[in-house]
């Protein structure tokens, strides 16, 4: 089974309940990996919320279920950092779901939020704070566009 990928960049509202609206298409995606909501976790390299299916979760337990839960220090970081402090979001009718006081903190969210594909998984941003990263981050990709040109125009693979 094909799991379709997380595209796009969408803008959002965080309500004054805490509410965000899941993209109808990606609740699509969440649906067909038998997902009953959302899993949201903060990221623990950016100020912004990961958000991802089933799917993700199924492959991540898969990985650390090969590593000893007592003596592997890898399981605990990966245990702690991500399985710890995910929560499964349910999905009202409309397709909201209330993000946890904590998360909203940690991501810095206000009213205008970006939800942002990532294949596997997607993020929400702060509009406000997302702008510099999204620009920070096609910077990156054109610097590293520009390497590969000058490696195949000096005769380099």
């Amino acid at each position: 089974m094909t799991i379709q990928p997380f595209m796009s960049t969408v803008m959002g509202s965080l309500d004054s309940k805490g509410r965000v609206c899941i993209p109808a298409p990606w609740r699509q995606i969440l649906n067909a990996q038998n997902t009953t909501g959302v899993y949201i976790c903060p990221s623990f390299f950016e100020g912004a919320l990961e958000g991802f299916g089933q799917g993700v979760l199924d492959a991540l337990h898969a990985r650390l279920s090969s590593l000893d839960p007592f003596m592997s220090p890898a399981h605990d970081d990966a245990a702690f950092a991500i399985i710890s402090r995910t929560q499964l979001l349910p999905t009202d009718e409309p397709g909201r779901v209330r993000l946890p006081d904590a998360m909203i903190e940690h991501a810095g969210l206000k009213d205008k939020i970006v939800f942002v594909g990532m294949s596997q998984k997607f993020q929400i941003w702060d509009a406000e704070r997302f702008a510099p990263i999204d620009a920070e981050r096609i910077a990156r990709m054109k610097a590293m566009r520009e390497r590969e040109i000058a490696k195949l125009a000096a005769g380099g693979a």
